[in-house]
């Protein structure tokens, strides 16, 4: 390894994490050919102590370990690098995020924490607004009042930021599913389609899915049923052109819950049944808004199936594939 490969391997990462914004379904194939090599310059850039461009490259490679079921790969990468006292703003949210969605929350909340702290002493209002809403997500799962209250401030932070700013975008995201949760539905129908619109209007796919997915769930609640099934599969078909699995599961979890209000029963348990084996297989948890949601709809199939019946349907989901889960779920 030397300088000019590893800013060359710097490249393609950086070149995937775009190409996989834009729903590319191509984008993770260069990072998977030459993984080894990625790793090696991640390495190469700490020995020779260019530790920015190798926190560049690891925060470029989040997607791709969230996507690959890799989150190990990272985790332990920032682990070590994190480890050494010389610490980025950046490096220790990125870790957070990753780890967040392996259900690791408290080492998430530590690093949302740390990075935040280093935000606030740079005057960093975007990172700042990244950490806060990363703490939002942890909060999601025990206090969703003290989740809204951190977006609120982050929302105060970047007043004035357009709402394409990183920090911001993702605050207005994760403040869309609070509102969710805490039964502010119109709120969150409000903040939800704003969203939507806005990722449709600049062809952000990943917004279009991320929106399409929770505003299902919210239009579920409101009992706009057709409305909802309709977002789920705008949001399914998003994430299968991708074939990231995890996003797949959490998208076939929101149809599982339409098709369960709906009164298919047994559709449903076998949407649930491939989508907790989706995300099984991608190395993820729940999120708190995804766990609710499925919980609530295995409950509902369990009391109007009975024990049998039920078990046979979510073994009959966790025996698809990933290609028949999704066929499954798109009626072909």
């Amino acid at each position: 390894m030397d300088a000019a490969a590893a800013a060359a391997l710097l490249e393609v990462a950086e070149d995937a994490r775009a190409r996989a914004r834009r729903q590319d379904p191509l984008a993770n194939r260069q990072v998977e050919d030459r993984y080894p090599e990625l790793l090696e310059a991640i390495d190469w850039h700490l020995a020779v102590g260019q530790r920015d461009a190798a926190y560049r490259l690891a925060s470029a490679l989040v997607p791709f370990w969230i996507a690959s079921a890799r989150i190990d790969d990272g985790d332990t990468w920032f682990e070590r690098a994190l480890g050494t006292g010389d610490a980025s703003a950046r490096a220790l949210y990125d870790h957070g995020y990753l780890v967040f969605f392996a259900g690791r929350y408290e080492v998430a909340e530590q690093r949302f924490r740390s990075a935040l702290a280093l935000a606030e002493t740079a005057g960093d209002r975007s990172l700042q607004a990244l950490a806060l809403a990363g703490s939002a997500r942890v909060a999601l799962s025990t206090d969703v009042d003290a989740a809204v209250r951190l977006l609120r401030q982050a929302l105060a932070v970047t007043e004035g930021r357009p709402d394409s700013d990183p920090g911001r975008s993702s605050t207005l995201h994760v403040l869309g599913v609070a509102l969710q949760m805490s039964g502010d539905l119109e709120g969150a129908r409000e903040a939800m389609s704003a969203r939507l619109a806005m990722g449709r209007t600049s062809g952000d796919e990943f917004v279009v899915w991320t929106e399409s997915a929770n505003l299902s769930m919210v239009e579920r609640r409101l009992g706009n049923l057709e409305r909802a099934e309709q977002l789920s599969l705008e949001a399914l078909q998003v994430s299968a052109s991708r074939g990231e699995e995890m996003m797949i599961a959490w998208t076939v979890n929101g149809l599982a819950a339409v098709t369960a209000a709906a009164g298919d029963h047994e559709r449903a348990a076998t949407l649930l049944g491939a989508a907790a084996e989706m995300l099984r297989r991608a190395g993820g948890q729940w999120p708190p808004d995804e766990r609710e949601q499925h919980d609530a709809s295995l409950a509902e199939v369990a009391a109007a199936l009975g024990p049998d019946a039920l078990a046979a349907a979510l073994a009959r989901g966790a025996g698809l594939s990933l290609t028949d889960g999704v066929a499954y779920a798109l009626r072909r």
